[in-house]
């Protein structure tokens, strides 16, 4: 996992020199400092991305393929079934 800095310190010394008190700089540097630490160990790392990438690519094979054999079933079907009323057809004509 990547690890996220996050310099309070500057970031105290920047307010104050933005004119706020010591104290409501340093709050806000630990409050956004907790919110950055929380936030970062929701991130995905390339594994995780790579793993989810896996994980669809063989889910769209086995699609693929179930697909491919549905079209054979339906053709084979449609075959039979042609040939089932072509054949009904001649027995009731003749």
């Amino acid at each position: 996992m990547t690890a996220l800095t996050f310099d309070t310190l500057a970031y105290v010394k920047t307010l104050r020199d933005a004119g706020v008190e010591e104290k409501q700089a340093e709050a806000q540097a630990n409050a956004l400092a907790a919110v950055l630490k929380g936030s970062a160990t929701d991130l995905a790392t390339r594994q995780d991305i790579d793993r989810v990438e896996a994980k669809l690519n063989l889910i769209e094979e086995r699609t693929e393929g179930r697909f491919k054999l549905l079209q054979w079933m339906l053709g084979f079907n449609l075959a039979v079934s042609i040939a089932l009323l072509w054949m009904l057809i001649r027995t009731v004509t003749h």
